[in-house]
């Protein structure tokens, strides 16, 4: 773990449980693409920079989930580099409380104030084309979370942050974390168009081929999709949609995966109704979902 892998003439990765890109942008400086789950995560990864007599001069979020920007603080205070995030992952990432209190729906109980779900804060600036070194450009990939984005480097190296998971992963935790539905499928099946050097997910092996994994994690979506459809035959409280999708893919229950698992059902029942194959009803003080035959 924390191995420094080579990609690309001037392109790495740190393996660790989100990838942690790095670019040499000259003989002694480097950026990073996210900065690991937390202070240790970064303490490593700085050992790794002084290795290598690099200088670390900018961080590039990929967006503001916890286990992206866990090492943002640390890393800023040791070495005074400027941090960078996209849209409203720039808001979460200075404002790091934001992730649990839109995951539960209200102030977080200390439950889910930890370093999982609440980075500590650092101070980021909002991400534009204009900070981007020589040679690195943007891709949007919303749906896992707000504005989350991916980067290509100057050897044609792209890095895909959560817009896809391992099939090992998918099968393993079943439902992973989607913000916005159709703007994943979206996403997806824009990633299956790309070409590059080498593609490095943040949460899948790094592949010169991307366009299969991605249609797994198409055809996982419509999986849950069409579980949720079948459960909704008859007018059925929320609560009872998240219980009976836990027991069917044998997920454990705990107050992290009641959050993101929750919410993501959420985001799916919406994009059901957005699409019009689910209503909703309101009965007795309940707001019941159903499938529309």
């Amino acid at each position: 773990m924390y191995e420094l892998i080579q990609v690309g003439k001037n392109s790495y990765y740190v393996q660790s449980p989100a990838k942690i890109g790095i670019v040499k942008l000259n003989e002694t400086d480097v950026c990073l693409i996210d900065s690991g789950s937390d202070k240790d995560a970064g303490r490593k990864v700085r050992q790794t920079l002084e290795a290598n007599n690099w200088r670390l001069i900018a961080i590039y979020n990929t967006h503001s989930n916890a286990d992206h920007i866990g090492g943002n603080k640390y890393l800023q205070n040791q070495t005074g580099c400027k941090i960078y995030a996209p849209g409203i992952d720039c808001d979460f990432t200075n404002h790091p409380l934001l992730e649990p209190s839109f995951l539960y729906g209200g102030f977080p109980p200390k439950d889910l104030r930890h370093k999982f779900l609440m980075a500590q804060e650092s101070n980021a600036e909002y991400l534009t084309e204009n900070v981007l070194p020589e040679g690195m450009s943007v891709l949007h990939l919303p749906g896992h979370f707000f504005d989350m984005v991916g980067f290509r480097d100057a050897d044609n190296v792209v890095y895909l942050a959560d817009c896809l998971s391992s099939e090992e992963t998918l099968q393993k935790y079943q439902i992973g974390f989607i913000y916005d539905v159709a703007a994943y499928l979206e996403t997806l099946q824009m990633v299956k168009t790309l070409n590059a050097a080498i593609f490095v997910p943040a949460h899948a092996e790094a592949t010169e081929n991307i366009a299969p994994l991605a249609q797994i994690n198409i055809d996982k979506v419509h999986d849950i999709a069409n579980k949720i459809l079948e459960i909704c035959q008859e007018p059925i409280q929320f609560e009872k949609v998240l219980q009976i999708l836990f027991n069917e893919y044998n997920l454990t229950m705990n107050f992290e995966q009641y959050v993101l698992v929750g919410s993501t059902v959420r985001s799916y029942l919406s994009w059901l109704r957005d699409t019009e194959r689910i209503e909703v009803l309101f009965k007795a003080g309940q707001l019941l979902w159903k499938t529309i035959q």
